[in-house]
């Protein structure tokens, strides 16, 4: 056979194959509106399953008291994280407006290369005073500070204790370490001391739990956690996002709530909810870990600096816990009376004396028609369904503020027994 005709046989089949072959942008599209198709399907799920969370518009400042796109007046605001009403104290609103003029907008870099005012070294500080700890680091958000802290703290060698409820931040955290990883059950001594028995041969260990559990309101017992790490040489770590500011005597969290200020190792917790509740997170601890997270934590090396504003805002509102404890202790009468009016409405209320007051329903559509309905009688409530909190354990979670008076009150358990009749929850 000629050399031309086998090249002519090779060059055939390569020709059929070229096309064959769509274009390139043919390809793009087909592998887009795949995507698109699945992506609905999803969407399509989620709406099905009652556990779509859709945006309500909020046109005017945070606070006891908002505006609602849609609908008309005041609407009481029940569902907020704040705590303390600080988001629009005058004298916290002012601090902000204040740094805006003097500080500017943001820094445009993260912190070690041009980032650092003042401002943030001034915050800082007062944070660690606050906490009675010997450092602070600042970050963008208590997610980052999650993020950014196990990774730095944990090595190959070492064993981190989490209870099963902690927060989904911690949860990324700690996969994001090399550590090795146990899970106790929610609050269990005996489990976690199991699994303490069971890493005796790691390096460093660390018990990691939330103060407060956000979706249940339930208070860790910090004391018996402490006893058990101190009898087998471990480190502890609290997020305290849902408890700084207002726990305590002093409103200095769940480790003064409890009386263990000195037992706790580690905090993180936000300026995003009590603490005015603009954005930010941060850490308190040790002198040498807060230096080693300035030189390796990643969310806080890769990520922008507070705003001067932000951290003002911020600043201010520590000041004004640091001087009194009035503002933190009105919550503890406020909470009492909403939960024992809604227990007498025949409604169960999780946890236990904290302005975290979920109404546990069970069903996830039922939670999200019974918030519309009481959006309608002036009552701003979300429900909360899966993936936020387990299958089957549907809820509204309502949160009390230190700006809500005993009339807000009243009017919101009157609102949840006009709805939960409706709807057939209590008689």
């Amino acid at each position: 056979m000629s050399l031309g005709k086998v090249a002519r046989r090779l060059v055939k089949p390569a020709r059929g194959a070229l096309r064959a072959s769509a274009p390139a942008p043919a390809r793009r599209y087909s592998a887009v509106a795949e995507a698109r198709a699945l992506l609905r399907g999803e969407l399509e799920a989620i709406r099905s399953a009652g556990t779509w969370k859709a945006e309500r518009v909020i046109t005017s400042k945070q606070g006891p008291r908002i505006n609602v796109d849609g609908s008309r007046g005041g609407i009481l605001n029940f569902c907020a994280n704040n705590y303390l009403g600080l988001s629009s104290h005058p004298e916290v609103v002012q601090a902000g407006i204040d740094a805006l003029k003097t500080h500017g907008a943001g820094l445009s870099s993260v912190r070690f290369i041009c980032g650092t005012q003042d401002l943030h070294k001034d915050l800082e500080q007062k944070l660690a005073e606050f906490h009675e700890r010997e450092d602070c680091i600042l970050y963008a958000s208590c997610f980052d500070a999650n993020a950014g802290l196990f990774e730095v703290l944990l090595g190959p060698d070492d064993a981190v204790l989490s209870d099963e409820l902690n927060h989904a931040s911690i949860i990324d955290g700690i996969r994001l370490c090399r550590a090795k990883r146990l899970r106790y059950k929610h609050m269990d001594i005996g489990d976690l001391e199991n699994k303490l028995k069971e890493s005796q041969s790691s390096r460093m260990r660390l018990v990691v739990t939330d103060g407060v559990f956000s979706m249940d309101g339930d208070v860790a017992p910090l004391a018996e956690i402490c006893d058990l790490a101190e009898q087998y040489g471990a480190m502890v770590f609290i997020d305290e996002c849902h408890a700084t500011g207002f726990l305590g005597p002093r409103g200095r969290g769940t480790d003064e709530l409890l009386g263990v200020m000195g037992r706790v190792d580690i905090v993180n917790s936000t300026l995003g909810k009590a603490l005015g509740g603009a954005a930010g997170g941060y850490t308190v601890g040790p002198k040498p870990l807060i230096d080693l997270l300035r030189q390796r934590s990643r969310p806080y090396l890769f990520s922008n600096s507070l705003p001067p504003p932000v951290v003002a805002c911020a600043t201010r509102a520590v000041e004004l816990l640091l001087a009194s404890n009035e503002i933190s202790q009105s919550m503890v009468a406020k909470t009492m009376r909403f939960r024992s009016k809604m227990a007498q409405a025949g409604f169960t209320i999780s946890g236990s004396a904290h302005p975290i007051c979920p109404v546990m329903l069970g069903d996830a559509r039922l939670a999200s028609l019974m918030a519309d309905d009481m959006l309608k009688l002036g009552v701003y409530v979300i429900g909360f369904s899966f993936p936020v909190v387990p299958k089957g354990k549907a809820r509204i979670r309502v949160q009390i503020s230190a700006a809500h008076t005993d009339e807000d009150i009243d009017h919101c358990v009157d609102a949840f027994i006009q709805t939960g009749r409706k709807h057939g929850v209590v008689p």
